[in-house]
């Protein structure tokens, strides 16, 4: 009977561990799509592949044909610390972090991908060519502080691209010279790279609103074109550009509000057509090899809140008509070599808007010493070209300039706009401002 009882028993394991051995595949395979099992170190699954595009459902043939070119660039990304592309799965391609849809121009009833934004998503590829450049309506592209390399694309097949943000990643090599005819960008930020070189004239030629290439490398002079582009908003700081200020810059007039070239290796004297700039607001020229005097026409800038003419190499006397601007909130010489303020300057170093520090003014404090001032006038200065335009003012009615002010009048204090803070100051960040 125990004989019996024992060969019963081990006939039933037997036939449980056949039975279990059978439905081992199919147990790992529950025990994969369950999500138990995914990791090779596991149960030995394979790592989940995504779905076929013949298996989704898309809302427009135009997310349809987006979908593989978004998953190929996925695969290529190397590091995604913050796991931005977690959701990057399945048909609902707006839904992807990062990615904007909206109706397309030439279709008002069709879904495309229209803005892509991966600001500071710390994301690692070593390209992004074959991605943004095939998105065919794509019109806005933002990538600041992630870590993207390689070359720029060509975005020339994209019809509706007008703004591009790269600012902050691992770009090098020359200016970006895919971006340059590309007749509908108006938004151009490239700051925070290590593209050296010359910038090409051909970007100013462009109907750029805003233009910021600071913090990069770039050793070239300005282009004579400089004030062909209607730029609203301008920032060159923190390279090594040489030469002098281009005249051209006055072509600007109308749209030019704020403006950064400090910390570069620009020489030369200041062109009296600053005075044109009638609609600036902020100017920073600030530690730069700039000589000469103040252009009277200074004082034309009836909007101008920051002034920065600090640590250059300038001389004489500060323009009385420059202190007399209404809206100015800083107005900083320091560290130059001026000999003379007047009362109505004085009064702006009383309420703490002039700073004329580190300069040669007699009786006021904290100024140079005598041995180095005089050696300075002794040895370094030189005649600007055109002196007799320094003490133009191009917008008083009899000076003969009114045909680049439209006769304009300056605008009484209860008709000037609310100071607002500025923007391009935000672009000496790396970040996205």
């Amino acid at each position: 009977m125990n004989q019996m009882e024992n060969l019963t028993f081990f006939n039933i394991a037997f036939t449980y561990t056949s039975i279990s051995f059978l439905l081992l595949p199919f147990l790992l395979s529950v025990q994969c799509q369950n999500g138990t099992g995914v990791s090779p170190e596991g149960c030995g699954c394979p790592l989940p592949s995504p779905p076929s595009i013949d298996e989704l459902i898309f809302r427009d043939i135009r997310l349809a044909v987006v979908y593989p070119i978004i998953q190929a660039f996925k695969r290529t990304i190397t590091a995604d610390p913050l796991n931005k592309t977690g959701n990057w799965v399945g048909s609902d391609i707006c839904s992807y972090t990062g990615f904007y849809c909206d109706n397309p121009p030439d279709n008002v009833s069709a879904i495309a991908v229209a803005g892509i934004d991966f600001n500071g998503f710390l994301l690692s590829a070593p390209t992004l060519q074959g991605f943004v450049d095939n998105l065919p309506d794509l019109a806005i592209f933002h990538a600041n502080s992630n870590r993207f390399s390689g070359t720029v694309p060509d975005f020339s097949k994209l019809r509706y691209f007008y703004e591009l943000d790269i600012s902050n990643n691992a770009f090098s090599g020359a200016f970006p010279t895919t971006v340059i005819g590309l007749k509908e960008l108006s938004f151009l930020d490239i700051r925070f790279n290590s593209f050296a070189g010359e910038i090409p004239p051909e970007i100013f030629n462009q109907p750029l609103e805003v233009l910021f290439i600071n913090n990069n490398d770039f050793t070239s002079k300005l282009p004579e074109n400089l004030g062909s582009t209607p730029v609203l908003y301008l920032t060159l700081a923190n390279n090594r550009l040489t030469g002098p200020i281009p005249r051209s810059i006055g072509n600007l007039n109308s749209t030019l509000i704020e403006v950064l070239l400090l910390n570069n290796k620009l020489s030369g004297c200041l062109p009296y057509e600053l005075g044109f700039l009638k609609e600036l607001k902020v100017f920073d020229i600030e530690s730069n090899l700039l000589t000469g005097p103040l252009p009277c026409s200074l004082s034309c800038l009836e909007k101008i809140e920051l002034l920065n003419f600090a640590n250059n190499l300038l001389y004489w006397e500060v323009p009385e008509e420059l202190c007399a601007l209404t809206n100015l909130v800083n107005l900083s010489l320091s560290d130059n070599f001026f000999t003379k303020v007047g009362p109505v300057c004085r009064k702006l170093i009383k309420n703490g808007v002039l700073n004329v520090r580190q300069n040669c003014i007699p009786g006021l404090p904290d100024q140079k010493s005598l041995h180095e001032c005089a050696e300075f006038y002794l040895k370094y200065i030189r005649l600007c070209p055109y002196p007799s335009s320094y003490k133009i003012i191009p917008c008083r009615d009899n000076a003969g300039w009114n045909h680049h002010w439209g006769g304009t009048k300056a605008k009484t204090k209860t008709e000037t706009e609310t100071k607002k803070g500025p923007i391009t100051y935000k672009t000496l960040s790396r970040h996205k401002f």
